[in-house]
């Protein structure tokens, strides 16, 4: 009598398994089956989302242990000194450091390639954002909103039901343009995270979420959404994550380290530091983009208060999405470099057809922006 019932669900979920594993995918076959889990298996979320607690705890990062001698070499060596003071004074001040003694370059903000309009669209730095962790290292990019114009793109499979899926990737039309590349946030199912691109919504926007905004006349904004579920006319394109974790330059007070907190869900308590990438605004209104190891989404939304954030939201976690890759145009085409490490993912990501949305950076172009899907 048991053994029908356990034919049956064992039956459904080869086939399903099955199925899901021979859809086109960018992910590893481990990652992809975490996803079958989540999105197929009766409380599979939950399921999915304890067994990373318990793996990430057994390992969670030791306090203490030796300083490290350098940083990783992020962007270029800029003639800063040649530059003219006004370029000069519209680059971000130098990370403020938390230890007493820098390393070399340690805050010290670098271009990524040839400037646009005289001056650098994209800076990238390093520097070491814990003293109890003195081998963490916290990569950031600026994006200079005068000097870039962003796209937000679907992926394969997220959002899930995208209104024009596209390529799934950097159009090839695109690239003579392409300057950066980074990941989106928290998967449509893990907060309601609605999206929309060029006035077409893609799963409806949730009153209450952080929404980072691209409007048509090139503004970057993250608001804290109250509009319905259909971004207006003026939004080029929309995609939320979670509830706001820094706003008017101060941490929400809703933070917290509760691994089993609803509103930040499971692998976001403190009992677990995973890789955490985050988006912040400055004061100026250009975009902030942060990723480090050993976070806990309150020390994420401390790192992005530190380099200038005063709006900030929490984007994907966990060791396989975080990806932050700048280009340079060489004579054989554009040649990609991954800042901060991430074996799971190559520097071609977002050149082939991902799984995930992403946000590409470009040289501006003339007119209202729109997202180009050619």
């Amino acid at each position: 009598m048991i053994a029908a019932p356990f034919l049956v669900v064992l039956s459904w979920a080869i086939v399903s398994y099955t199925a899901w594993m021979l859809q086109p995918t960018s992910m590893r076959w481990d990652a992809r089956s975490a996803e079958w889990v989540r999105n197929e298996v009766p409380f599979g979320n939950w399921l999915v989302d304890h067994g990373e607690r318990i793996d990430y705890s057994l390992n969670a990062p030791k306090t203490g242990g030796p300083q490290l001698k350098s940083l990783p070499t992020v962007g270029l060596n800029p003639p800063r000194t040649s530059l003219p003071r006004s370029q000069a004074a519209a680059w971000p001040p130098p990370v403020k450091p938390v230890f007493p003694h820098l390393l070399p370059g340690e805050g010290v903000w670098k271009p990524t390639g040839s400037p646009v309009d005289g001056g650098p669209p994209v800076l990238v730095t390093t520097f070491r954002p814990e003293l109890d962790y003195p081998q963490t290292v916290a990569y950031v990019a600026w994006f200079d909103h005068t000097r870039t114009e962003i796209g937000y793109y679907p992926g394969r499979y997220e959002p899930p039901d995208a209104a024009v899926r596209g390529p799934m990737m950097v159009p090839h039309d695109q690239r003579w343009r392409l300057l950066a590349a980074f990941n989106g946030g928290f998967t449509y199912t893990d907060g309601a995270n609605g999206s929309a691109d060029n006035g077409r919504t893609n799963e409806p926007l949730k009153d209450g979420n952080a929404t980072l905004i691209g409007y048509r006349d090139g503004r970057i904004a993250i608001v804290n959404w109250s509009g319905g579920p259909n971004v207006a006319p003026d939004v080029a394109w929309a995609r939320q994550s979670l509830a706001p974790i820094v706003w008017n330059g101060q941490l929400n007070p809703q933070l917290n380290d509760n691994p089993d907190s609803p509103q930040w869900g499971y692998t976001l308590g403190g009992l677990a530091r995973v890789w955490r990438t985050g988006v912040g605004i400055d004061r100026r209104g250009n975009l902030i983009y942060v990723a480090a190891d050993d976070q806990t989404v309150i020390t994420l939304a401390k790192i992005l208060q530190r380099v200038g954030a005063v709006r900030a939201m929490e984007f994907d976690i966990n060791p396989e999405w975080h990806t932050l890759i700048t280009y340079i145009h060489g004579a054989n085409g554009l040649v990609p470099t991954m800042v901060g490490p991430n074996p799971l993912q190559p520097p071609t990501r977002y050149l082939v057809p991902d799984d995930r949305d992403f946000f590409a950076v470009y040289r501006p172009l003339p007119g209202p922006v729109t997202v180009p899907f050619k």
